[in-house]
């Protein structure tokens, strides 16, 4: 590969698990990059939702964290107006503290839920509005250079953990761009702007003590299989999930009923989030992440692995890892 992969892992809830055979199930999959020499793993911010354990970030992070040696582990990322800047530059400044040059901050504007629950976590409408100026509230912390008189977060002060811009359109673009910031897009699930917001973002970004030049992460869906057969069933299984998720409106959708509504406008939304996707067997998918690096414009891929089964999503990163000469 041209450019280093890395993973995203929604640590699932898949069918008869509980959280903790998630979180247990996330260590096995970060032990196991860590083996095969993936960069960086993230966990991202959800909230209400039955079939992601990821809601409490930075708790997992540590627990996988303590448990590992050498990967990067990092947010992907918290929702950062669910929350004041300062204890999260406290909660990042201790896993910065304990695990010394391995913790990433990425952070979206997002909420990572509903407006129900949006409510449950105290958040308005109006709380995105200041994201701007939270990321440098936030940036101040964890520099040492408090942009509030007299309060420090400890820990966090002069650890710089990294902070990335998450986004899925123009603004993430922008703003990283301008705060001199790495930027992560969303392509594994929001495509449509991607090619539009990475050319705005290496357009107008501009040098920062923190980065010299832009930094662009770019998601994609990954599915590898020993056959081509294997992995387009497993993908479809994937994408059957989804439309369980997003399209039941408060139930759960039978297998039957997610595949009827896979057919409806809705459904074929659904499918259409799932544009950029490395499905087949390695050779291919190892072929369609060096294209999709390129069209991306991307210095780093960071991939979603699509098995509903831990032992697929090890799957995938095996025959990744194998086909593309990882160390």
């Amino acid at each position: 590969m041209s450019v280093p992969l890395s993973l995203l892992d929604l640590a699932h809830i898949s069918e008869g698990m509980t959280p903790r055979d998630s979180f247990d199930a996330s260590l096995t999959l970060a032990t196991r990059a860590e083996e095969l020499g993936y960069r960086r793993i993230w966990y991202a911010e959800h909230h209400n939702m039955a079939t992601i354990a990821s809601s409490a970030t930075s708790v997992l992070i540590a627990h996988i964290a303590a448990n590992t040696e050498r990967i990067r582990l990092g947010s992907g990322g918290v929702m950062l107006p669910n929350h004041a800047p300062l204890p999260i530059a406290e909660q990042f400044g201790t896993l910065a503290t304990l695990h010394p040059d391995r913790i990433d901050l990425g952070v979206g504007r997002a909420p990572g839920t509903d407006q129900n629950t949006m409510r449950a976590l105290r958040r308005d409408g109006s709380s995105a509005d200041t994201f701007p100026q939270d990321v440098l509230e936030l940036q101040g912390y964890l520099t040492g250079e408090s942009r509030i008189s007299g309060v420090d977060a400890v820990p966090g002060k002069g650890t710089d953990v990294p902070i990335y811009i998450l986004g899925s359109s123009l603004f993430g673009a922008k703003l990283a761009a301008t705060l001199g910031l790495p930027y992560s897009f969303a392509s594994h699930f929001a495509p449509s702007t991607l090619e539009e917001a990475v050319a705005a973002y290496r357009r107008e970004f501009t040098p920062s003590d923190r980065l010299a030049e832009p930094y662009v992460i770019a998601g994609v869906n990954a599915t590898a299989a020993e056959t081509s057969e294997q992995a387009a069933e497993e993908s479809h299984r994937s994408k059957r999930r989804m439309a369980q998720q997003l399209l039941g409106r408060g139930r759960t959708l039978s297998a039957e009923e997610a595949e009827a509504a896979l057919e409806s406008p809705a459904g074929r939304q659904v499918m259409q989030m799932a544009k950029y996707s490395a499905v087949g067997d390695p050779g291919e998918v190892a072929a369609y992440l060096e294209w999709f690096a390129g069209h991306a414009d991307a210095d780093e891929l960071i991939l979603v692995p699509q098995a509903g089964s831990l032992e697929g999503r090890l799957r995938t990163l095996d025959l990744v890892a194998a086909e593309t000469g990882m160390p």
